[in-house]
């Protein structure tokens, strides 16, 4: 049996169906003892059901693995706290947090309402921050006590943000959001022996579902099935990998390193423009091409 996680306890927030599935399912397989976190609601965040969750623990234990449900909110501050707390009273420790949970509310935004914009930021930014703050003030109190041990986050971006996408303004908004929290939360954590890194998986899922993808069989390999983005996802999880502060876009067979932004021009002046001289001078910086790397444009991959 791989034991690549080998007693590596982990945290997997939306674990019940899609991604976080996979990464759970194949995060024991490997040895790690996990945490299944699903609050079980619609893919608006409607609702709460604790049988996905629970589902996964059992055919993770049937398999052989240790895995444990949580049905908190990943949102809740209170909630979030239970959750890390959890896995430290059942497991003894806390060496990794994946978090993936999110839902849609896709809507242009000359229609798009208040609990619209709200419930994403809600779920995805609040719900990254609110697992990793508690984590990360459990790891600084070991780091003080000399119980010094290598712990990762992994967040989950989306192209949606770092390459936009038409109709999802505030899930693109969050998801670049998480891409930025990641980097500054590498800079802030490293000191603790805590290595913060952020995907956007480019996935079937059913919240892809929801804007047309197909899903497909379990039993059939395809570029965009969700299982093949959770190898990834484990070694950045593996006690020994040496990456962290960094965004990939993970597909298929694929893994793309993005750059962060980055200047690449500029008008100067010695002392202050005048809005004329501007009028002159700084239109040719639309002209100015960036050069993305982005696979879908490329035609590198077929889908999004």
């Amino acid at each position: 049996m791989p034991n690549t996680l080998k007693d590596r306890v982990a945290i997997i927030t939306g674990a019940g169906r899609g991604l976080g599935r996979e990464h759970a399912l194949l995060f024991a397989a490997e040895g790690a003892k996990v945490v299944v976190n699903d609050l079980g609601g619609g893919t608006d965040g409607s609702g709460a059901d604790a049988t996905p969750a629970q589902q996964v623990v059992d055919e993770i234990k049937a398999a052989g693995g240790e895995a444990v449900a949580n049905y908190d909110d990943v949102s809740s501050w209170d909630g979030a706290e239970r959750m890390v707390n959890q896995a430290i009273e059942t497991y003894g420790d806390l060496h990794v947090l994946v978090n993936n949970a999110g839902i849609l509310r896709d809507r242009m935004l000359t229609n798009m309402s208040e609990a619209e914009w709200d419930s994403i930021m809600q779920v995805h930014l609040r719900g990254h921050f609110c697992p990793s703050r508690h984590a990360a003030a459990y790891w600084r109190e070991q780091s003080k006590q000399g119980k010094d041990a290598k712990r990762s986050i992994i967040n989950t971006s989306s192209t949606s943000g770092l390459f936009g996408n038409v109709g999802q303004s505030n899930y693109g908004a969050a998801k670049t959001g998480i891409a930025t929290f990641s980097i500054i939360a590498d800079q802030e954590l490293a000191r603790y022996g805590v290595r913060v890194n952020a995907i956007a998986p480019a996935a079937a899922t059913r919240l892809t579902a929801q804007v047309g993808a197909e899903t497909p069989p379990e039993d059939v390999w395809t570029p965009m099935h969700p299982g093949n983005v959770s190898p990834f996802v484990a070694y950045l999880a593996t006690e020994d990998c040496p990456i962290h502060g960094r965004v990939f876009l993970v597909v298929g067979g694929d893994v793309h390193l993005f750059q962060p932004f980055a200047i690449v021009d500029a008008v100067k002046k010695d002392g202050r423009w005048t809005v004329e001289e501007l009028q002159k001078e700084a239109g040719r910086l639309q002209d100015v091409k960036f050069e993305l790397g982005n696979p879908w444009v490329k035609g590198d991959l077929t889908s999004n």
